[in-house]
């Protein structure tokens, strides 16, 4: 493969996308108060918190890593993103209306709320260190894999460092308000981008039909180890390396249900929201916007087999980590990360090549810009203002924005470790499965089990970390890990909820039980969905959250079951 440069039409795009995107999130930055900076004024609509949501989550890392996993395991990584659709159902009817209610900047506080204080510090720090170590460091990972077949001689440090600068760039400045509008823009454009590379794909290939064929040849040459029938189906076997259907069914759901309706980066979105009817059909309309992932941002990675499994992309000069020893990446098979970049430089012409490249790094600034302004949020809102309870609003948006600035090169520091990883969609994953399981436990528990308390939360916390750190030095720093730490990480994780709800449910009991005045109105019960049928009669069906959800549900269903 020859080396790669731009058309001057593809830098001219670029250039002036990266310019008027950070004047337009600076214009559109509100800084006036904490509310403003924060919650963007707590006054967004359900279309803009619905496109928020989605381009937050599709950053280039998932982007990146959802192609180069499809290439890799084929197209049962979308099973992450149509579990999304069901989560964030679950979340509207159940999570949301207490989060607003409690008018909360931040996830930790509302831990706090249901809880006590030192849930909540734990859970904000928790929350901090995996804001920069997953989401910001895997998106500026993502924008150097783009950049780095377009200047493979320069470091990754100085690529990452760019991009860190230019994502911040309207971040600091402007706060949640400018994150969200900007993400509008740059959701609309990462869509059309991916669109436009899935026709060049299959104009390629020969359509759907070329792409089967392609598969069948592969297969039967010994090039491929499965079917087409294999790679495109949704459902694997129980002993699947990747993603057994046991992990799918116990352990997909938890990891979606941390990441959407826990996650402060997530959720802040929907705390943005005018109110609830607004919040609630944001949410559920981002689960819509996750069931075409499958067509436009799977299947490429599919196509990809087909197309480039053969193609030399040493001249990138891109290493990655094995056993302790730098690769250098000689094919994709080697590299999938690089899948998707391979795509686009191989396939579109000149002109949409700058477009998508100007699409991949507004997905890249659109999730980091996300990160950044919730971790600084949380270190604002649960640490900040309780060691200087007397500080002034602007004193606190000042505050806000240095740790934006601490938050984006500690991330830009850690990015480059996660080319150990065999992809950015493996590292995404493992961390997660982590990170997740104590505090799904925490939330779940505390919202149907009214006998928690705050022991319970707080010592289920330290239960579940506590077994962690021991699990991660058996499996990565022992010469003979355990045969049990080799579970598929799939199955640890509903294995980790588990035993920490019960911590919270034993330890609770334990203890005195949290007061009425603790509990009141932080407790599902069956008396508040009745109340909410009396108030959904006589609304027109697309304003009755609930025939929403129940028509994305069947969506999702007929999708899942079709790629059965």
């Amino acid at each position: 493969m020859e080396s790669i440069g731009l058309n001057a039409i593809d830098f001219i795009i670029i250039i002036v996308y990266l310019i008027g995107i950070v004047w337009y999130g600076i214009r559109k930055g509100k800084q006036e108060n904490s509310e403003d900076y924060f919650l963007a004024g707590r006054d967004m609509t359900w279309p803009i918190v619905g496109i928020s949501l989605f381009a937050a989550n599709i950053g280039s890392n998932t982007l990146i890593g959802l192609t180069a996993d499809a290439y890799q395991t084929n197209v049962s990584v979308y099973n992450y993103e149509w579990m999304a659709a069901v989560v964030l159902v679950f979340f509207a009817i159940f999570f949301l209306p207490f989060y607003l209610r409690s008018k909360v900047y931040t996830m930790p506080e509302f831990i706090e709320r249901r809880y006590d204080s030192r849930s909540r510090y734990l859970f904000s720090g928790i929350t901090i260190v995996g804001n920069v170590i997953i989401d910001t460091a895997s998106g500026l990972y993502a924008g150097n894999l783009i950049l780095k077949i377009i200047f493979p001689e320069v470091d990754s440090w100085i690529i990452i460092s760019f991009l860190a600068f230019a994502a911040a760039a309207y971040t600091i400045p402007g706060g949640l308000s400018s994150v969200v509008h900007t993400e509008v823009i740059q959701a609309v454009l990462l869509v059309f981008g991916s669109i436009l590379l899935t026709y060049f794909c299959f104009s390629e290939v020969g359509g759907w039909e070329g792409m089967i064929n392609g598969l069948n040849s592969m297969k039967d040459s010994g090039a491929l180890d499965k079917t087409p029938d294999q790679i495109m189906s949704l459902v694997r076997p129980a002993d699947d390396s990747h993603l057994p259907w046991t992990g799918l069914l116990f352990g997909v759901p938890l990891l979606g249900f941390y990441f959407w309706a826990n996650n402060q980066f997530m959720v802040q979105r929907v705390l943005s929201a005018k109110d609830l009817d607004h919040g609630r059909w944001g949410a559920i309309f981002a689960g819509l916007l996750k069931l075409p992932v499958l067509f436009f941002m799977v299947l490429p990675g599919v196509v990809a087999i087909v197309l480039f499994s053969d193609l030399d992309i040493s001249f990138i000069n891109y290493t990655f980590d094995r056993n302790g020893q730098e690769v250098l990446c000689s094919n994709l098979s080697d590299c999938p990360n690089m899948t998707y970049p391979v795509l686009i430089y191989k396939l579109l012409p000149t002109g949409v090549l700058g477009l998508v490249i100007a699409g991949l790094l507004a997905a890249m600034s659109s999730s980091i810009s996300a990160t950044l302004n919730s971790a600084s949020t949380l270190i604002t809102m649960d640490f900040v203002s309780k060691i200087n309870p007397n500080i002034g609003s602007k004193s606190l948006v000042r505050a806000g924005q240095i740790a934006t600035v601490i938050l984006v090169i500690l991330a830009a520091a850690w990015a480059p470790l996660i080319e150990t990883f065999s992809s950015v969609w493996e590292y995404l994953q493992v961390v997660l499965g982590y990170i997740a399981p104590p505090i799904v436990a925490v939330f779940l528990v505390g919202l149907f089990y009214k006998r928690a308390n705050g022991n319970g939360a707080f010592y289920s916390f330290l239960f579940g970390y506590g077994l962690v750190i021991v699990f991660v030095i058996l499996k990565y720093f022992t010469e003979a890990p355990p045969e049990w730490t080799k579970v598929h990480f799939l199955l640890q994780v509903p294995i980790l909820m588990i035993l920490c709800a019960l911590a919270n449910i034993v330890i609770s009991n334990l203890s005195a039980a949290p007061s009425p005045e603790k509990t009141e109105g932080l407790i599902w019960t069956t008396s508040l969905y009745t109340a909410e049928t009396k108030d959904l009669e006589g609304a027109p069906w697309f304003k009755n959250y609930r025939i929403l959800s129940v028509l994305l549900l069947i969506l999702t269903a007929i999708i899942v079951i079709w790629y059965w």
